[in-house]
């Protein structure tokens, strides 16, 4: 079941504004996870031909991981920080999604310590893996 989080409140969730949005929804959310679609559009920043390139799935991985850190602020009722991607390793692209398909992208918080996060992140089309990523995020000091 979709959350009631898409177009303009999604907005209030990330930093990113257009044409840098790579999340269309917010599915599901934990304290430790998140799953987060994203609808390919044509004019889509990273669309290539008929086709999400690499940096594009990467971003929306990465907007993923923003997006739980967004929400989490959200639900306390408070503002949330600035945060940096501090490194993304162990990246493995399998296939790229075309204009129009939905992907989902599955975000697992694996460690939390002194404003630095590590994050599992698995995007999924169709049931089927496309890429998996390890990703460390720091918080700017407020």
């Amino acid at each position: 079941m979709r959350l009631p989080i898409a177009d303009k409140k999604l907005l209030s969730l990330i930093p990113q504004r257009a044409p840098m949005v790579m999340v269309s929804s917010l599915m599901s959310y934990t304290s430790d996870r998140l799953v987060a679609s994203f609808i390919v559009d044509r004019d889509a920043l990273f669309v290539w031909g008929d086709e999400l390139s690499e940096s594009g799935l990467l971003e929306h991985m990465a907007q993923a991981v923003a997006l739980h850190t967004g929400y989490g602020y959200y639900i306390r009722g408070e503002k949330a920080p600035t945060g940096y991607i501090g490194s993304m390793q162990h990246v493995e692209i399998y296939a790229l999604p075309h204009v129009g398909q939905e992907v989902f992208t599955e975000i697992h918080i694996v460690q939390e310590f002194m404003g630095v996060t590590l994050v599992e992140i698995i995007t999924k089309l169709e049931g089927e893996i496309l890429a998996k990523a390890q990703m460390k995020t720091v918080i700017a000091n407020k």
